[in-house]
């Protein structure tokens, strides 16, 4: 019995030290972030660093507006791609797909999540650039739009984010589905609601915390990808003037000027950090309350 005891109480105590080590390494990354990043907003000034659109280091000039508003709008553009066909796809799988296609397209779904990011950068560059750089001289042709662009464009990486973050909604609203007791889907059904009715009314509605989070899982992924962005999204660090232009995001000006970024410049690109951070902050913190909310009703 004191030997149990003894490996119970040894046993918490890696367990406590694990949860402090985690805590502990979220406290370092918020300090070095606001150490080293409020500073130069203080320095360069909150408002035009937040709301400045011009980004020139070579003047001093750190405007960061232009790349918060295209991390919002191919994030927005991922969202709209990748959301309806994760949920779509979950809800299939759980309900519609039969056995013998069910491991096969569990297993490519899966394989989708352990792609490294610049793979689906290469993919992206390879296929999807040429087919939006066609798009848009078919549009131009048409009179639709003034300039077609290369096809390195917001669209790409929108529809090549809503690729990536496909695994995440999947996988976590598969789960999500299959966690809700048959008892629901059964007394829909008894009720006289048909298959469909069964599982969009009463199925999804009883797993929407579990769908929320795949969905938010997704948009963290979609908002802090760096490289697949930076391959197919042009990179101009001016305000988005179209879907077939070219953007920056948050996470792209951070890495491609890093490198080489020093003084007020590097600290600028800590205080671009920061501001990615609140964003995940602020995100997070509405999803919890949403669920408040909905455990509440």
């Amino acid at each position: 019995m004191k030997s149990k005891a003894w490996t119970e109480k040894f046993m918490r105590g890696v367990f406590f030290i694990a949860a402090c080590a985690s805590v502990l390494a979220v406290a370092l990354i918020c300090v070095f972030l606001f150490a080293n990043g409020v500073p130069a907003m203080k320095e360069i000034g909150f408002g035009k660093f937040l709301s400045g659109e011009m980004w020139k280091p070579k003047n001093n000039i750190y405007g960061i507006l232009p790349m918060i508003v295209g991390s919002l709008y191919v994030t927005a553009g991922a969202i709209i791609v990748g959301v309806p066909i994760g949920v779509l796809t979950s809800v299939f799988m759980a309900y519609y797909c039969p056995k013998q296609i069910y491991k096969p397209l569990k297993s490519a779904t899966e394989l989708l999540a352990g792609i490294p990011s610049v793979i689906y950068g290469f993919f992206g560059l390879v296929v999807l650039v040429p087919v939006i750089r066609e798009f848009g001289r078919t549009l131009k042709s048409a009179g639709v739009v003034k300039s077609a662009g290369n096809g390195s464009s917001m669209l790409t990486a929108s529809l090549l984010l809503g690729m990536m973050i496909l695994p995440t909604i999947i996988g976590v609203t598969e789960s999500a589905l299959r966690a809700v007791p048959s008892q629901y889907y059964e007394g829909a059904v008894a009720l006289g609601a048909t298959h469909e009715r069964a599982i969009f009314r009463v199925i999804l509605p009883a797993a929407k915390s579990g769908v929320v989070a795949g969905i938010v899982l997704g948009i963290g992924r979609a908002i802090g990808e760096t490289m697949a962005v930076i391959m197919v999204a042009g990179n101009q660090a001016r305000m988005p003037a179209g879907l077939l232009k070219g953007v920056r995001t948050l996470t792209a000006n951070i890495v491609i000027e890093m490198g080489y970024a020093t003084d007020l410049h590097r600290e600028a690109l800590i205080a671009t950090g920061v501001v990615l951070f609140v964003f995940i902050l602020i995100l997070n913190f509405c999803v919890a309350l949403l669920n408040r909310r909905s455990d509440h009703e």
